[in-house]
């Protein structure tokens, strides 16, 4: 068992490190010339695909470990990398605002968020700030690997921003997650401090070991975050927390953690509890994905295995999504996307 941790742990650390690879980055990037708007038309998807994002106008985003960003528009595969203007070619998140434009940002070696408006890749300059706020029309993105910060672009400044320590702990951390919920209050998942929210005016942590630690010792990280149907809290651990917005009569605590699924499979040593990504579908049932061990859904009551395979062996799953249609995406280590097809994920081919 003891060897399974340290094995999940060296899988996790590579998984988050913004220096686990040797990708080139083009520092002070220009925009591209219009000759390269288009990028380079392919065929296939690259192996290593962290993120898949489908925009306002339906077209498919696809970001990689090392091969940049990848459009889909139905038809067509078109591949961007820093040739084209991005200025890195990892990419970890991808986000939109109200306008259409696009942002990819990648950590590797430090943070680069890039904002494309259908021609041309712009590099955003942070500055370093303490103006914490809470806009509607804000985005939020992770800082680079190592650091106790964020960023909050209001769409004229990206704002670079140190998350307060939470009271109980003095030690370093690193934002993993950010997830803005119904009422519009930020997460941000950390490792190894839990996990923060911040309501426009206060930081609230919850610091519960489900969410710091692993079962048997070791850091586990907050890689996920979402709501349920009954507006309950995942941290991609076994519990799911019910969250007040003020201290309850009977608890100086803003949440109450709780009893849930448990180990996916029923085992008590499995570690399929920890999890990497969760979202919840059109129907409410819940969709978790492991990094080794497929993708299970929990519809309230009980959890159904879904096997990610390529030749009836498994695969290394990074990520889950869900599209504008409701349907399911998976970004995978070494085998390209999967979408799920109402019986089985299967690989995705364009």
């Amino acid at each position: 068992m003891k060897w399974n941790i340290l094995l999940l742990l060296s899988i996790l650390t590579l998984l988050t490190s913004c220096n686990g690879q040797a990708a080139t980055q083009k520092k002070n990037a220009e925009p591209f010339s219009e000759q390269f708007a288009k990028g380079d038309t392919v065929k296939e998807l690259g192996n290593s695909i962290m993120v898949v994002y489908q925009d306002k106008k339906h077209i498919y985003w696809f970001g990689s470990w090392e091969t940049g960003v990848y459009r889909y528009d139905g038809k067509t595969m078109i591949n961007y990398t820093i040739k084209h203007g991005l200025p890195n070619n990892r990419v970890d998140e991808i986000k939109e605002d109200q306008s259409g434009n696009l942002y990819f940002n990648g950590c590797y070696p430090n943070s680069t968020i890039s904002k494309f408006d259908g021609h041309t890749f712009t590099t955003l300059s942070a500055r370093p700030s303490n103006d914490w706020k809470l806009q509607s029309n804000d985005l939020w993105f992770r800082h680079a690997y190592q650091t106790e910060k964020v960023y909050r672009y209001d769409g004229i400044t990206l704002h670079e921003l140190p998350l307060p320590k939470p009271p109980e702990l003095s030690n370093p951390f690193e934002i993993y997650s950010i997830y803005q919920d119904r009422k519009g209050s930020v997460w941000f998942g950390t490792n190894p401090s839990g996990v923060c929210r911040y309501n426009g005016k206060s930081f609230e942590w919850i610091t519960e070991n489900d969410v710091t630690e692993f079962g048997e010792g070791g850091a586990n990280g907050v890689r996920s975050i979402t709501e349920d149907g009954n507006g309950d809290f995942w941290f991609n651990t076994e519990f799911r927390y019910s969250v007040y917005d003020s201290v309850t009569l009977n608890s100086t605590k803003f949440y109450r953690r709780q009893e849930s699924i448990g180990n996916l499979d029923g085992k008590k040593n499995s570690n399929i509890n920890e999890y990497l990504s969760i979202v919840r579908d059109n129907n409410n049932n819940l969709w978790i994905a492991t990094y080794r061990n497929g993708v299970w859904k929990y519809d309230g009551a009980k959890v159904t295995h879904y096997p990610v395979q390529k030749d009836t062996k498994n695969i290394t799953v990074f990520s889950i999504y869900k599209d504008n249609n409701g349907d399911l995406w998976l970004g995978t280590h070494e085998n390209g996307a999967y979408k799920f097809n109402g019986t089985t994920f299967e690989k995705f081919t364009p």
